[in-house]
């Protein structure tokens, strides 16, 4: 029956192009307005890491200026990065089962491959840790071992596209490749990763793409390479002088732990506040209640991704989409009135209300999906101007998700429309319009 059904709508959809194309048009419109502000919310207010959420932190320790908090409209919170002499004592510690201080670097690649050019860009120092904390898939090789946190070895895992560019995409593991003028022997490439957002370093863009190169934090200290990303003092520092700008009260980093029981946890947050209090006591501007242990979500909270005028957009947007529906409605009316004759005889012959009133939603259904096809399209226009419109550089599209929930939301929508005028063409009385047929 429900292919009869089917079948039917199809002959209905051509049998009134003009009206059957203006119903689909609203529904395309409202869709495509509607997914284009819902994705643009999922892919900010995404947990790209949520099966650690419970164990991941990003850690923070106040030691900004006793004059004024770091955030005055949230002055319990410490700064959102963290000093380079406060993330090395930190490391001390042997609690957290994993733990890594991270940052941004530029580097310049220099491919041996004459055909490709040199190209600069922003690569990452973090520990060995970085990649087991994150769960970072490998293509090819691992992750360089613990020695290479201790002492300095010129070791170096690349991203899958930078692979690609300067090895053309085949195993590198072994080989090397050199970055500002010094050679590194490649260790691992990584598979595709692109978290979205980017919780590990949201101070750098929420959704940039990761990093095409990663290195040693241990090397930081021998390269001084350029550091990039923000970096906040609150103290006069001369930043020319290396030794003094890592000594100073400059927040620059990023700072993450893995603790994985309810025991780690407590014990590292006394580790935190005994740390502070010591600080205190040394004549740092320091805190020890001012402490931050942050799960990705909480932090991508805090760093404020999703914004309160994204949520409005997804509420106006859905306002819109009703919009369409109602003009959807008194189209659909229309349509079903006009064909009060054929829908008599078929009651005259036998079919009961209910029958009737199935094949005016198999219709609906059938009119919102080829919305929701024609909607993705106008989603994918509506995502391309957000990009531009923003300068959105990172990945922003619909993934299988936000693809069900548009074909759901057109024919579930669609169908709703049409509940009234087919419950309304239902109740038309088939004796009348029998006799002029």
């Amino acid at each position: 029956m429900f292919n009869y059904y089917i079948k039917l709508a199809v002959l209905s959809i051509r049998r009134n192009p003009v009206l059957s194309a203006l119903m689909v048009a609203a529904i395309a419109v409202g869709i495509g307005a509607f997914m284009t502000m819902l994705t643009l919310y999922h892919t900010m207010s995404g947990n790209p890491i949520w099966w650690k959420n419970d164990v991941l932190y990003v850690v923070g320790v106040d030691t900004w200026d006793p004059a004024q908090p770091y955030f005055e409209d949230r002055p319990e919170l410490p700064p959102e990065q963290m000093t380079y002499r406060d993330a090395k004592a930190l490391h001390e510690s042997g609690i957290p089962t994993h733990k890594t201080y991270t940052f941004r670097v530029a580097g310049v690649i220099e491919p041996a491959n004459k055909d490709v050019a040199p190209f600069i860009e922003m690569g990452r120092m973090a520990t060995s840790d970085f990649f087991a904390m994150f769960d970072v898939p490998f293509e090819y090789g691992a992750a360089w071992d613990a020695r290479a946190d201790q002492t300095d070895e010129f070791v170096t895992v690349l991203s899958k596209e930078t692979n690609d560019k300067v090895f053309a995409g085949e195993n590198s593991v072994g080989q090397t490749i050199r970055i500002d003028s010094r050679d590194y022997t490649v260790v691992g490439v990584l598979d595709e990763w692109n978290p979205y957002p980017k919780f590990y370093d949201p101070t750098t863009g929420a959704f940039r793409d990761s990093e095409p190169f990663y290195l040693p934090a241990q090397l930081y200290e021998t390269l001084q390479p350029q550091r990039g990303g923000s970096t906040n003092c609150w103290k006069m520092v001369n930043i020319a002088d290396f030794d003094a700008f890592n000594n100073s009260e400059c927040a620059w980093l990023q700072y993450w732990v893995q603790l994985d029981t309810p025991d780690q946890q407590a014990r590292y947050r006394d580790f935190l506040s005994a740390y502070l209090q010591e600080q205190a006591e040394l004549g740092r501007s320091a805190r020890p209640n001012q402490i931050l242990m942050a799960t990705p979500a909480e932090w991508m909270e805090i760093q404020e991704v999703v914004g309160d005028d994204n949520r409005v957009l997804v509420g106006l947007s859905a306002l819109f989409l009703i919009v369409c529906l109602l003009n959807t409605v008194g189209l659909l009316l229309a349509k079903f009135l006009g064909r009060a004759g054929e829908i008599s005889v078929r009651r005259a012959l036998g079919a009961s209300r209910l029958q009737v009133f199935r094949q005016q939603l198999v219709e609906c259904g059938c009119i919102g999906l080829l919305g929701g096809v024609f909607g993705l399209g106008l989603s994918a226009l509506g995502l391309l101007a957000v990009k531009g419109m923003y300068r959105y550089d990172g990945r922003l599209m619909m993934d299988g998700e936000m693809l069900m929930v548009a074909f759901a939301t057109a024919v579930l929508a669609s169908i709703a429309a049409g509940l009234w005028p087919a419950w309304q063409i239902c109740r038309v009385p088939p004796a009348g319009y029998l006799k002029t047929q």
